[in-house]
């Protein structure tokens, strides 16, 4: 039986239902959930993988194969899936082969101290761009979602696609959100901005804003070291068709997603204005020539 290629709109709308339980069932967690045993990575986000993460990414993969069995997915947590031989790949395909991606909870450290600032992230992938991302707030009650070349719309989660309202940039704080491992940029900085160094001002009791943060307001720019496919480059995506700018640290144009390797694009720079990127691609080649 042959099942035609859903669109990327088609894919969010079908898979929206379902991460509605999913942020339901987050939320339902958050004050209950205990840390798995510790997953391999870099950062004390990385650390804990909870029941939370492979729950989420199990509906979502139930989901997918029971209505677009003959989809690509790659979910965060695809080693410990048991459904992950069940789906075609979880590599990028050919233009139009569309390759689905989750991280079922973003934010894990946010999300095991208590903060409402962690989301669910699922994406739309061609082979050489995004062409849809997805970003749900459980805590928060809301979701931002992009589908390429026409805006970045939000409402809450009771909303369809179609009653979001487009985001539109207005004022936003002088304030720079450095991802992890970027606290070489912060005296570079500091001048002209307040600057939050997640890898060193995070803590338990006090929450920072997330990357998302530049589409409210809270924050002007961000710099984060690598664009994984699964999360930081997908915020810059609902970032960059909202109007802001999107480079990497050198101010190129991010290279097409089949040129790269391990899910990741370069480090990026996302900003709301062009005076604050220009700033933060000064800062960056300063550190360059260092």
């Amino acid at each position: 039986m042959s099942h035609p290629t859903p669109t990327p709109r088609q894919i969010l709308e079908t898979l929206l239902p379902y991460l509605r339980v999913a942020a339901g069932y987050a939320c339902q967690l958050q004050p209950l959930i205990r840390a798995l045993p510790n997953k391999d990575g870099d950062n004390f986000f990385a650390e804990a993988l909870t029941d939370a993460d492979l729950s989420i990414q199990t509906l979502v993969e139930v989901a997918l194969l029971g209505t677009f069995p003959n989809i690509r997915f790659y979910g965060e947590e695809h080693e410990q899936s048991g459904n992950t031989k069940y789906f075609r790949s979880i590599e990028l395909g050919e233009k139009g082969d569309y390759l689905v991606t989750l991280d079922p909870i973003d934010g894990t450290k946010f999300y095991l101290d208590g903060h409402n600032n962690y989301q669910i992230i699922l994406t739309v992938l061609n082979s050489d761009e995004f062409e849809a991302v997805l970003a749900i707030s459980p805590a928060l009650n809301t979701y931002y979602y992009a589908l390429r070349g026409e805006g970045t719309f939000t409402g809450s989660l009771e909303d369809n696609l179609d009653a979001c309202v487009s985001v539109k940039l207005e004022s936003t704080e002088p304030i720079i959100l450095l991802g992890w491992g970027m606290s070489e940029f912060k005296p570079l900085l500091q001048k002209n901005y307040d600057v939050i160094d997640v890898g060193n001002d995070y803590s338990s009791d006090a929450q920072i804003p997330n990357h998302n943060g530049i589409l409210s307001g809270c924050v002007s720019g961000t710099v984060i070291r690598a664009g994984k496919f699964i999360d930081g480059a997908a915020l810059a995506f609902l970032a960059q068709e909202a109007g802001c700018i999107v480079t990497t640290h050198d101010g190129s144009v991010p290279p097409p997603l089949n040129t790269c390797e391990n899910y990741s694009r370069p480090g990026l720079i996302v900003a709301a204005s062009e005076s604050v990127h220009q700033h933060l691609l000064a800062a960056a080649k300063t550190l360059k020539k260092a």
